[in-house]
Formats: structure tokens, sequence, C-alpha cells
């Protein structure tokens, strides 16, 4: 693990050292940029991108204020409630460790991204091909750090808390594992803050620019008239990429530490030391692979024409996941024993099972991958039906919209029960985590074509605020438009991750909850079912999760997008030299509006997430929190597809129609056309469904499991009220 980890930093480290030898320019105040945009579009160019990182890191920094307040006061909660013992630090050090690996990851992320943004569009004045391995290589840097440095946090941690505590007792060995959890719910609670807050700072921005600027003022995407510009462009890496990384770290670790968690669970299994590292090794076995697979996009496929970009893209998870089938046969055969004990009640399994478990997440992956951009690109009758639907207006193109999400819902849906079924059958709870990580095994360069797509789209921002002209232009928007695409996948594959994810640490937290002292409120899973009241109250209450959580962050979106409305639109009242192209807007207060807005409005949907599965089994135990989970899991993954893919294919409408594909009578509806119109209008609902609610979703879901995984043993210390809602008093007969 520690050398795949080291091989995988060396080649972020090697991508990231071609990066920084493309001299662009720069060296310009942000005063001069208005003026200096006509004499040198290099410099102006590089100067849009120090503004760019400028109020990136603004956000950044803002955001990590909160951060480092909640981390504190989590972890001194974990200190006194979690730990075995008074003085021990297991739970506590893992938090904080796994928080601190998740900021870093995110921030790598970010300093990339705006790092790779305008040298995408310098390259784009000499070819698409060149472009394309500038964003695709910045991608790179950003998926290999995060998933290296994870795997080699984590490794560090077990191999520290296996020296310093008395392993050979299989009491110890199982607190070990156990105490790894907090790991898991350190990257996860990071994630909350850069996929919440980031989200609706990119949207309250988007939004913003696009109501006043495209639909009011009729200014073209980008446009350096429009004040929200920068803001929209700062979003990107915010949101998208600092966002999707602490996202996709907090998958990682979570169905790293649940697979640990149930393995230390099984005496007959954590005996051998090579089998608890089987789940590490299905991520090292991963780094590999997709080194191998990104040669493909840099230095073999090379992308000539506006038509193969979007191939070259989706080749990589064919081709990590066409590597990675005999790695994962390889790698459980040779870390796991010949008989796998005690995972289901057959009793006896194999290292073939094992290896099915995880290939039925890698493949299950990749199908929901595949649905996702049937539903989502312009190529596909789904979307183009959109499209069409803009003839009549705003109102049929977001019926036509929400029918499609909902619909493009099945087969993931399909994709996820099948491999969770498959995996449980042959291996327990242990398969379901084992399946997660199979899913999350090509994540290297999961990663790096979901990171490409908001790298491309600031190109094309970049490119259209330096003036570089309409070729330049027409090859950044190719660039961004299979960026939307990989982007609506990346987000599909973090939503069936999370599923997976989820569910495994449900496994572990019910596995948890069976083996606490007899003293406290002991669970079995066989009394856990719909007949039990207080299960199915946990469930309802669950399941409604989702939606008040989506209602609180659209609404903050739609808050902060007010703010940013009516400042663009007093900017260009004020100076209506700005919309002639004489007067440079207000740039940084529109970053500053965003910034303020997105801070203030994380905080209730993150305490919601936070406080509801604490609150719950703090009074009710934790038999109501074994039907909230679930609740929450089978309701904010349909919700989460349903959201993302409809605000995707709304977004790809639009793209359609302003690629002058959209046909009616005879007429080319374009840019400007009434249809077109719709489509924006669609598309500024979407914003926040794709961008906000629906990826942030994956996070409840995440959050609220590892946060109970972590906290089984206090729910099982008080349960307030239990004995008072238990049948019969049974619950309170211990003594």
């Amino acid at each position: 693990m520690g050398i795949a980890s080291i091989v995988g930093l060396l080649y972020a480290v090697y991508n990231y050292i071609i990066l920084s030898g493309i001299h662009v320019g720069g060296g310009l105040s942000s005063q001069s940029f208005g003026n200096e945009r006509h004499e040198n579009k290099n410099h102006t160019m590089a100067q849009i991108g120090e503004i760019i990182a400028r109020g990136a890191n603004a956000f950044l920094y803002q955001e990590y204020k909160y951060i480092a307040m909640f981390v504190t006061a989590m972890a001194v909660l974990i200190l006194l409630a979690v730990e075995e013992k008074f003085g021990q630090f297991y739970t506590t050090l893992a938090f904080i460790t796994g928080a601190a690996t998740s900021i870093a990851s995110g921030f790598i992320g970010m300093r990339i991204a705006v790092f790779s943004n305008y040298r995408t569009a310098f390259k784009a004045q000499s070819s698409l091909a060149e472009a394309f391995v500038v964003a695709f290589r910045a991608g790179c840097v950003m998926g290999f750090a995060l998933v290296s440095l994870a795997l080699l946090v984590l490794t560090i941690l077990i191999v520290l808390y296996r020296s310093i505590a008395d392993d050979s007792n299989p009491e110890n060995l199982a607190h070990i594992y156990e105490s790894l959890a907090g790991y898991g719910l350190g990257g996860s609670s990071i994630e909350l803050f850069g996929r919440v807050g980031g989200g609706i700072y990119t949207k309250a921005a988007d939004v913003g620019a696009d109501l006043v600027g495209k639909v009011e003022q009729g200014l073209p995407e980008d446009s350096p008239k429009n004040p929200a510009t920068i803001a929209d462009n700062v979003g990107d890496n915010v949101g998208d990429i600092a966002g999707m990384g602490a996202d996709l770290f907090g998958s990682f670790a979570e169905s790293t530490c649940a697979a640990l968690v149930i393995g230390a669970e099984n005496p007959d299994f954590r005996i051998h030391e090579g089998a608890m590292y089987f789940p590490l090794v299905l991520s090292a076995l991963g780094i590999f692979a997709c080194l191998v697979t990104s040669i493909f996009a840099t230095n073999i496929m090379k992308v000539h024409l506006e038509d193969q970009i979007e191939n070259t893209l989706k080749m990589q998870l064919v081709i990590s996941t066409g590597i990675l089938i005999p790695c994962i046969f390889i790698g459980a055969y040779s870390s796991l024993p010949g008989e796998l004990n005690n995972f289901t009640p057959k009793g006896v399994s194999s290292p073939f099972q094992a290896a099915v478990c995880a290939l039925s997440g890698l493949l299950a992956g990749l199908v929901i991958g595949y649905t996702t951009e049937y539903y989502t690109s312009h190529a596909y009758t789904p979307v183009r039906e959109v499209a069409r639907s803009c003839e009549t207006g705003a109102a049929t193109n977001i019926i036509y919209g929400l029918a499609l999400g909902y619909l493009s819902t099945a087969i993931p849906a399909a994709c996820i029960a099948i491999s969770a079924y498959i995996s449980h059958r042959l291996l327990g709870m242990f398969g379901i985590a084992l399946a997660a990580l199979g899913m999350l095994s090509n994540l290297c360069v999961g990663l790096a074509i979901d990171s490409y797509g908001p790298i491309s789209d600031n190109a094309g921002g970049i490119a259209e605020m330096s003036e570089l002209g309409p070729e330049i232009r027409k090859r950044t928007d190719a660039l961004d438009a299979a960026g939307n695409t990989t982007a609506a996948i990346g987000k599909g594959f973090a939503i069936g991750s999370a599923a997976l994810v989820s569910l495994s640490l449900y496994g572990a937290f019910i596995t948890r909850a069976e083996s606490v002292d007899e003293s406290l409120h002991r669970i079995d899973r066989k009394a856990i079912n719909l007949v039990d009241p207080l299960v199915f109250a946990g469930l309802l209450l669950g399941a409604m999760l989702p939606y008040a959580f989506s209602a609180m962050t659209m609404k903050s979106v739609g808050k902060a997008a007010l703010e940013m409305v009516k400042e663009v639109r007093d900017q260009i009242a004020r100076n209506p030299g700005i919309k002639t192209g004489e007067a440079t807007p207000d740039y940084e207060r529109c970053v500053a509006i965003s910034t303020q807005a997105s801070l203030k409005e994380m905080v209730a949907p993150g305490a919601m997430v936070i406080l509801t599965p604490i609150l719950v089994g703090f009074i009710f135990g934790p038999k109501a929190v074994a039907g909230l989970l679930p609740g929450a899991l089978v309701s904010g993954v349909q919700m989460a597809i349903s959201s993302s893919n409809t605000g995707g294919a709304w977004d790809n409408a639009k793209k359609y129609i302003e690629g002058g594909n959209l046909i009616i009578d005879g007429q080319v509806k374009k840019k400007g056309s009434d249809e077109h119109k719709a489509a924006v209008v669609g598309d500024t609902v979407g914003d926040p469904l794709k961008d906000t609610s629906g990826p942030s979703l994956n996070i409840l879901i995440k959050l609220s499991a590892i946060l109970s995984l972590v906290f089984t043993k206090f729910f099982a210390g008080t349960g307030l009220l239990v004995c008072a809602l238990s049948e019969g008093g049974n619950e309170c007969n211990k003594e």
C-alpha cells in the first residue's frame, strides 16, 4: 500500500511539473485587468487566473475557520463520549487526521485547478489536442494525489495503532479498527462543508450571472461585461473541484473503514493481518491500474477532433475496469486466507467470492456511469427531447426535464440493488463493503475526468474574458461540452458509490451494535423489522431527511442568488459603461457576496445532517437509528440521482440549442431565440439541483451512517426513552 501511494503521489508530481513548464505571462495588478485586456491577451489570461485563484482562496480560508471550530468541538465530543477510557485518543486522533487529510486533498485539487485553467485556455490557441492534455493532466494531479494521500495516511494510522496497542489481544485488535472509523468521520465532515458550502457558492454566482447577464441583458456566456462572471468561475473550483474531492475522499475513507470494522468483528478473520489489509490492497491496485489507463489519454488516444474528446474520457472508465478485473482476483487470492468464515449464515466463503463482491461494485459503477451519460448527453434522445420541448416555452421544458430525472433512477437503482444482493449473499455486510471499494477502485481516473470538466469550463470563461476569438472559444466549448457529460458521469458515480458506502457503514453499525456489552441497549439484527414501531418511526424520519435537506439547500441557493441578482442589476444600472465595455465591473464585490452568503447559508442544513442521528440515537437508542439510516439511504439515493440528472439534462439541452442543433420547421434555433431563453430558464432551475442539492445528498446519507457507527456505543449507553418505548420493558430488564 505504501509503495502504491508513493508511486501515485510521484505521478501526480510528474504531471504537475509538466503543467508548470507552460509559461503564459502575468504580473498585472487587479486594477489593470480591464485596461490591459486588449494589449496583451496572454497577460490578461494569467491575470484572470490570478483573480479566480484569489477568490477561491478567500472562500476556502473563510470556510476553514468554520471547519476549525467544528473539528475542535467534534473532537472534544468524541473524546468524551466515544473513547473507551478516559485518556485514550484513538478515535479522536483518527477523526482529526481524516479531517486534515480531506482538507489537504480538497485544497490540492483547487490549487491545481486554478493553476491549470488559464494554461488550458493558452494551449487552446495552439490546438485542441494540447488543450485537452493540459486539462486532463490537471485532473490526474487531483485524482492521484487525493487517492494516494488518503491511502498513505490510513496505512500509517493502522501501522501506528497496531504498534502502540497490544494487537495480540483480540479485543484490542478489534478496538483498533473500530477507532479507525473516526478517520472516515473526519473526511465525511469536511465533505459536508465542501459540498454544501461550495455548492451554494457556485450556484449563487451562476444563477445571478445567467438571469441578469444572459436572460435580461443578452450577454454571451462568461462575458467580461457580466459582473458575476469571475464569481461564477471561482465557484467551479470551490464547488466542483474542492467539493467533489472532499466528497469522494469521504467515500474512500468511509468504505475502507467500514470494511475494516466489519472484518475486525469477525474473530476468525482479524487474526490474518494480510486479510485485514485487503480493503487497502484494492485501492492500491486501483492506483497502478489507473496510472496505466491515464497514459492512453495523454499519449495514445490523441484528440484531434471535437467528437473524439468525450469518447477518450469515457474510455478511461472502460480501460481501467478491464485492467482491474484480473487485478482484483490476484489481490484476493494473494491477501485472503483460503477460507473466510462466519461472514454469512452458511459459514464458509472463499477469496473468489470476495473478488466477485468487489467486481460487482466495479461493474455496477461502470453501468451507472454510462446510464448517466445516456440521460444527460445531448448526443442521445432524452436530452434532445428536452431541447425540443423548449418550442412551447420554459414550462414544458421543466416538465420534460423532471420526467427525465425521475426515469433515470431506474437503472442505477437496479445496479446498486443487484450488487448489494450478490455481495451480501456471498460475504454478508463485509461483501457490501468490498463492493463499495470495488466501485471506488478506479477512483483516480474517475476524479481525473470529473476534475477535467470544471477546468475546461474555467478555460472557456477565461478565453471569453480575454477575447481570444471565436475559433479559440469553439475549442474550449468543445472541451467544456465533453466536461459537462463527464461531470454528470462523475456525479452518478459518486451517488452510486455513496449508496454502497452508506449500506456498508450501516452493516458496520449493526455489527458493532450487536457486540456491545449486555448491560447496554444491544440490538439483534433479526429483530430489526418494520413490525417494530421504533424501527418504522425511524424509517419514516430518515426518508423525510433528503426532502428537508434538499429544501434547505435549494432555498439557500435562492437566497444567495437573490443577493447576486440585485448586485449585478445595480452595477449595470449605476454604470452603463459596463455593458458597452467602457468600464470594468466590480468583480470582487460579487465574489464577496457569494462567499458571505454561502458560509452563512450552509450552517442550517449542515446542522440538520449532524444533529439528527446524534439526537435520535441519544434519545431513542440504536434501534431507532437502525430505522433512520436505511430510510435516508433509500430515499436519498433516488432523489440524488433524479436531481443531478435533471439538472444535467437541462444544462446540455441549452448547449444543444446554442450549438445550432435544434431545427424546428426548417429554422435553426440558436442563442437569442425564444427556445434558447426557455432552455436558459430550465438550466437555471437545474443549477441548484445538479450542483448543490443532488450531490450534497451523498453527504447526508454517508455522514449520517458514519456518525452512527462512531457513536454506536454512546447510543447504546444512553437511549433515554428506550425503556418507555420498548414493548413490555424488555430493553430495561438488563440488571
